[in-house]
């Protein structure tokens, strides 16, 4: 007899097993990731355990907030390394920075001060709020500068979702897209998760990233995937090893 009922994908099935995770925060007390040197440790046990062969975490730098610079990280990721010598010898762990898209983040990136992902590719993220005013001048002079922008989760920023037509006009300036991971499964939402199949599904997202920042996070990864376009997810997992 021929079942009727479609066998659940899930999220961790999907995963590669040389992926290489470029947005996380399991640096400890630096930003609104893992807290501790054990939060660090759980999350980075987990990571393995998934697959991951690579992690480019990318703590937050946002003025005011978590006032991160590459000195602040390099250190966190050094402190790590010296007490999770036992996982960071089984994966390779690096550190980049994601940063926000506002007037700080100019001051940075014409001095030349960035944390980059490889290269010049650069992690950036807007407030889910809305938008800056100034967001293609950004866009615009962080390229000028010698930067490539890598949007951080594109399909969170509901601001865009009745208009689909920004994320071509966010291309167009010059981003390249990395969809959370969690997206697909409907972790945010379900329509953050029709947002993203419907990205998928025009070939706009570039990158996948984990995000994870806590044990929700953990967890919620074993859950099963509710989008469509599951094969350009494959692909965006692969593109990953460009990293």
């Amino acid at each position: 007899m021929i079942s009727i009922f479609k066998k659940k994908k899930y999220l961790l099935d999907l995963i590669p097993s040389n992926f290489v995770d470029i947005h996380s925060h399991v640096l400890p007390g630096i930003d609104d990731g893992a807290k501790t040197i054990e939060d660090s440790k759980f999350l980075l046990e987990n990571m393995i355990d998934f697959g991951f062969s690579k992690i480019i975490t990318s703590p937050h730098t946002i003025e005011n907030i978590w006032n991160n610079t590459p000195e602040t990280i390099s250190k966190a990721l050094a402190f790590t390394k010296e007490n999770l010598v036992n996982l960071t010898d089984k994966v390779n762990l690096k550190a980049a920075s994601e940063y926000i898209l506002d007037d700080h983040f100019v001051t940075l990136f014409e001095q030349g001060n960035l944390l980059t992902l490889k290269d010049n590719l650069v992690l950036v993220e807007m407030s889910y709020i809305n938008p800056p005013i100034q967001l293609f001048d950004y866009l615009f002079n962080l390229q000028v500068a010698g930067y490539i922008p890598v949007l951080a989760h594109p399909e969170r920023y509901v601001f865009y979702h009745s208009d689909f037509s920004n994320y071509a006009k966010l291309k167009k300036a010059g981003c390249y897209f990395q969809m959370n991971l969690l997206s697909a499964t409907g972790y945010y939402g379900k329509e953050v998760a029709k947002i993203a199949d419907e990205l998928l599904k025009k070939d706009m997202i570039d990158f996948v990233g984990s995000d994870f920042h806590h044990k929700n996070h953990i967890k919620s990864f074993s859950n099963p995937i509710i989008i469509k376009e599951t094969e350009r997810l494959k692909k965006a997992f692969e593109n990953n090893c460009f990293f």
